[in-house]
């Protein structure tokens, strides 16, 4: 779509706001810059009108995951040698919220992290950052058992009745998904490993059992949850961004996955 003139922080807030997003809200956010078009001040005039809209009451919360601290064995895209694999898992310094960067979760995500007053989760493979009112209480209490569960800042989300923003991307990018997966009494579990950055500042390669994650059905799922009509779906800037209740989301896939994924 041609720009008549530049996006900008007031007229991307403008459009959050006419799509549903609202002072006080706690907002999970899944975006991609490129979708939205020429902004003055790029990424920052970005955060700054989610900050702006969600207010001094509210929390924009993102992913800040990072999947390159896991267990190179699991590695498929691209896999590394087995020789390799000692050695990544001894030598990778361990999860640290003020330093890891995330990975494939876009420079939104990694303005929020890097945001002054921005908190961070501890955990190794799928941190969240959140900015905000509620930020303490959504990234506070993270276990490396329930990485998206109850137990995780989804689970916090859910209970503080969020939203989720999906800016530029879909249902495949739809972590909160995942929180309806980890409530499947028949999830498959696998043990899953990382290094992690220890109080006396060491690094040690820790493994534990979660559920397995699953996207593979994700954009078949969130079209069925549009379908049933509760999914505010509009433009901010150039991007086609969907508005939803995470507790409606996270309720509708409970069933969903109950009905459409084979049992163990």
């Amino acid at each position: 779509m041609d720009q008549s003139v530049p996006y900008t922080t007031r007229s991307l807030a403008a459009d959050l706001r006419t799509l549903g997003v609202g002072t006080g809200d706690v907002l999970l956010v899944h975006a991609s810059q490129r979708s939205l078009g020429f902004v003055a001040g790029g990424t920052q005039s970005v955060v700054q009108s989610l900050v702006d809209v969600c207010g001094a009451t509210g929390t924009v919360v993102v992913p800040t995951h990072t999947p390159d601290n896991t267990d190179p064995a699991g590695w498929r895209h691209p896999p590394v040698p087995e020789s390799w694999w000692q050695v990544i898992r001894d030598e990778t310094p361990g999860f640290d919220p003020a330093r890891t960067p995330s990975r494939w979760m876009g420079v939104i995500a990694e303005a929020v992290r890097t945001w002054p007053g921005a908190l961070r989760s501890t955990h190794p493979q799928v941190s969240f950052a959140a900015l905000g009112a509620q930020a303490s209480t959504i990234v506070g209490d993270h276990r490396l058992d329930d990485a998206l569960g109850e137990k995780s800042p989804l689970g916090a989300i859910y209970r503080l009745d969020g939203k989720v923003l999906l800016l530029g991307c879909g249902h495949d990018s739809n972590t909160s998904l995942h929180l309806a997966e980890s409530r499947q009494p028949s999830a498959p579990r696998a043990v899953t490993g990382s290094s992690v950055r220890q109080p006396d500042g060491t690094d040690r390669w820790t493994s534990w059992v979660d559920v397995e994650l699953d996207e593979s059905d994700f954009d078949r799922l969130g079209a069925a949850f549009e379908a049933t009509g509760t999914t505010k779906i509009g433009r901010v800037g150039n991007s086609t961004a969907r508005l939803m209740s995470q507790r409606e989301l996270v309720d509708f896939a409970t069933a969903w996955f109950a009905d459409n994924r084979p049992r163990a």
